[in-house]
């Protein structure tokens, strides 16, 4: 399921949400500076750079660095001699993970769902507030992922974390509010309009789904997906949402057409 937009109207121009999605565009871009393509996204040895890498938060001090060969070697790691080259402060890397992107799908695809959902939940709290709680759900979104990959070394990348922390504020505060989606069919796609509590809740089952299914695979052959931020994130949207909303405009229930 894609969604399109809803039907909940804001009273106050979302600046923060407009703001974010061009910081992450840019930030997009000037990733590219550094190798890669408009396509297929940053460099190896950018993503490693700025991506936020378990390992580096869960042996503080060591680093990693993409090798000649393609491989992540991080120091300390057994079989690994000498010192990584010049690398951000691993702190630094928690926010800067949060506005890179693999691919301009990975971007379109964030960037769709922040657009859709985040101006009705900063339009709730307001624009300071709604900087805090993106940037936290950002973190709380990487945490869970260190916390289930500890020795991790695929870099985590992406804004979908703290985009999750808002679906997670969003369905709690608008469970009701209809969200026009594009559903496939097999070879086939429709329009339907899908209450946020469908919408937000199947896309939560699927990310925890796939994330519990990663876990139990023991081959190691994983999709790249940090499945458990987008759970972290999700989750710490609905622990929070009612200490940040000051508002939640009512919705008022349709009545049947005949």
């Amino acid at each position: 399921m894609i969604p399109i937009k809803d039907d909940i109207p804001t009273d106050r121009l979302p600046i923060v949400t407009y703001l974010l999605l061009a910081i992450n565009v840019l930030v997009y871009l000037y990733s590219l500076r550094q190798g890669g393509s408009i396509f297929g996204g940053p460099s190896g040895t950018t993503s490693v750079r700025y991506g936020a890498i378990p390992y580096e938060f869960t042996h503080p001090g060591s680093h990693c660095e993409l090798t000649t060969v393609g491989v992540v070697a991080c120091e300390g790691q057994a079989g690994v001699i000498g010192t990584a080259g010049s690398q951000p402060a691993t702190g630094l890397t928690a926010l800067t993970s949060m506005f890179m992107h693999g691919s301009l799908l990975h971007l379109g695809g964030n960037m769709l769902f922040l657009f859709i959902f985040g101006n009705n939940v900063e339009d709730s709290m307001g624009r300071g507030r709604f900087v805090v709680f993106y940037i936290l759900g950002g973190l709380a979104a990487l945490g869970l992922q260190i916390l289930v990959d500890t020795n991790g070394t695929a870099p985590t990348i992406g804004a979908s974390g703290a985009i999750a922390a808002v679906l997670g504020g969003y369905i709690l505060l608008y469970p009701r509010a209809r969200v026009l989606t594009v559903v496939f069919i097999v070879f086939f796609f429709t329009l339907i309009e899908l209450p946020a509590l469908v919408v937000l809740g199947i896309w939560f089952a699927e990310q925890a789904l796939l994330g519990t299914a990663g876990l139990a695979d023991t081959v190691g052959g994983g999709s790249g997906v940090a499945y458990f931020a987008h759970v972290g994130g999700f989750v710490f949207g609905l622990a929070v949402i009612r200490a940040f909303a000051q508002r939640r405009k009512q919705i008022e229930p349709r009545l049947p057409v005949y």
